[in-house]
């Protein structure tokens, strides 16, 4: 049996990577070459030896510039650099969402501070503020009268990063003190997990924790079309409950799932194994057909 050679690209081992190594491992149709960002080296004329790239690169930039080169030297990356791209900024993400006709909440974007003020109250209090890159529930904030949003929408004014002169406010979702996250492989949700916290911010990084969900039809069509909307094959779909039914409000690539192993009953690495391998096995059966 002729191996599929599978690279995941990383720059640090967290639980989830470990355990996508040993997914890869377990399998005698997989050959692991694990892709450090930290060592590599690629040229413009690259030909890299693998069929099949899962990227699970945490730094934007770095996994970007990287699936870039290695589809142009025609391997499969999961995701794709685009669906990264826009995975990858809420801003791109909400627009996609919203052409697409996927329920999501309601987004103003501005320059300025000024603007962004004029912004925050014309889709009323409480409104959240966020970076439109970033992951964790960092540097996000609900901002609830005017004069926490002066004093807030002044010290980002003042933050050096490029993309803190983008003022990303989204409506606040009144919803129970829960949200759920969904993980999309392929054409099927696969899984998920309520996230439970008594904070508004529900992330498991912020403490917190999770409890199962059903994945009905509702829930995996809307998660489906979102992940049509992004153009990504593995992704993490993160969903609030409202009166009128889910909305989605963000969509991640190098999806984490290890806060939610425990509540879910299938294997999130093996699935996401079975894929890569799914999609390295049709690609070789085309170029023959077209050899």
């Amino acid at each position: 049996m002729e191996k599929i050679r599978l690279g995941i690209l990383f720059s640090r081992l967290r639980l989830e990577e470990k355990l996508l190594f040993q997914a890869a491992q377990r399998r005698r149709d997989v050959e692991l070459l694990p892709i450090d960002s930290r060592e590599l080296i690629l040229g413009l004329d690259e030909h890299p030896q693998i069929d099949v790239l899962l990227d699970r690169e945490i730094s934007q930039s770095r996994a970007l510039y990287a699936l870039q080169i290695f589809e142009d030297s025609g391997v499969i990356t999961v995701n794709s650099c685009e669906a990264t791209r826009i995975g990858g900024d809420k801003l791109l993400t909400s627009k996609v969402l919203h052409d697409a006709g996927v329920p999501t909440p309601a987004v103003k974007v501005t320059f300025t501070k000024e603007s962004a003020l004029a912004a925050i109250e014309e889709l009323g209090y409480p409104v959240v503020l966020k970076p439109v890159d970033g992951s964790w529930g960092r540097l996000m904030a609900k901002i609830e009268d005017r004069t926490s949003a002066e004093a807030i929408l002044e010290h980002k004014a003042h933050l050096s990063s490029y993309y803190h002169s983008v003022f990303y406010l989204q409506e606040y979702i009144e919803k129970p003190d829960r949200d759920i996250r969904a993980y999309v492989i392929g054409d099927e949700t696969v899984g998920a997990a309520y996230r439970v916290s008594s904070h508004w911010l529900t992330n498991a990084a912020r403490g917190g924790w999770t409890v199962p969900c059903k994945v009905t039809p509702e829930l995996n069509d809307l998660c489906l079309r979102a992940a049509r909307a992004v153009g990504g094959q593995a992704l993490a779909v993160d969903l609030m409950e409202t009166p009128n039914g889910l909305t989605v409000h963000e969509v991640n690539c190098a999806m984490e799932f290890k806060a939610s192993m425990a509540v879910i009953d299938v294997s999130i690495p093996d699935l996401l194994m079975d894929y890569c391998v799914r999609v390295a096995h049709s690609k070789k059966k085309e170029s023959v057909a077209h050899a």
